[in-house]
């Protein structure tokens, strides 16, 4: 459970296009089980306990289209639209741009930042993440990395892991890095990467899920599907 007392925002990213997916559109709006991808991350992150604040980071374009995706699907809650960066982190770093005041003045204490193309991943993922953000800086969720060899064709180490999303920081050290990052144009493999680089925050492992699949080809999709049917019964 996310600590008493800690107000949490939810970023999900959904500013990527759908070219690997063989999509004309943004890859978010593309249906799985009777609506878009989105909706997924979206229903997930209301069912958060402790979540004060969502963004959806979106391309400018596909602002239009994504509000109207999830008009049907938010009932009395709402959730920030913001316009999405060139590349990933100038996303994350206009999502924090818009969270700044919340952020400061202490409304918002720990912030998640979530793939909107990983429409599996569970609410438990997200509290974990964000409790064990709330406790010690930094969570990022990890699964044994398998099928991978080096270039010579030999097996790698057995102690790989794949990184997913969520991730999640305290809020705080999040924007001093972000802030930091753009004075000296430093530009990170993934949010965990700003942490290291600008704070001494610690940066916790934690389980991840199986089934928190990226879409990103066409095939993804199809796995994505079965997942929900083999859950649903």
């Amino acid at each position: 459970m996310i600590l008493d007392g800690v107000n949490a925002a939810i970023v999900l990213l959904a500013a990527g296009a759908g070219r690997r997916v063989g999509a004309e559109t943004n890859k978010v709006l593309l249906p799985l089980d009777g609506v878009p991808v989105l909706v997924h991350s979206v229903r997930t992150a209301l069912a958060v306990p402790g979540v004060h604040r969502i963004v959806v980071v979106v391309r400018p374009e596909d602002r239009d289209e994504v509000a109207a995706a999830l008009a049907p699907h938010l009932g009395s809650h709402d959730v920030w639209l913001i316009d999405g960066g060139a590349e990933r982190h100038d996303s994350e770093d206009n999502a924090l741009q818009a969270l700044r005041g919340d952020i400061e003045s202490g409304e918002i204490a720990v912030v998640a930042i979530h793939d909107a193309a990983r429409p599996l991943a569970s609410s438990a993922l997200f509290e974990q993440a964000l409790a064990v953000a709330g406790r010690d800086g930094g969570a990022v969720p990890v699964v044994p990395a398998s099928g991978l060899s080096r270039r010579d064709g030999s097996a790698a180490p057995g102690d790989l892991v794949a990184v997913q999303t969520p991730q999640a920081f305290a809020a705080g050290p999040l924007l001093h890095a972000y802030d930091a990052a753009r004075d000296v144009s430093f530009a990170g493999t993934d949010t965990a990467s700003f942490l290291e680089r600008f704070t001494d925050a610690t940066i916790t492992a934690i389980a991840g899920e199986a089934a928190n699949i990226k879409v990103t080809y066409p095939e993804d999709l199809a796995l994505a599907e079965n997942l929900i049917r083999t859950a649903t019964g």
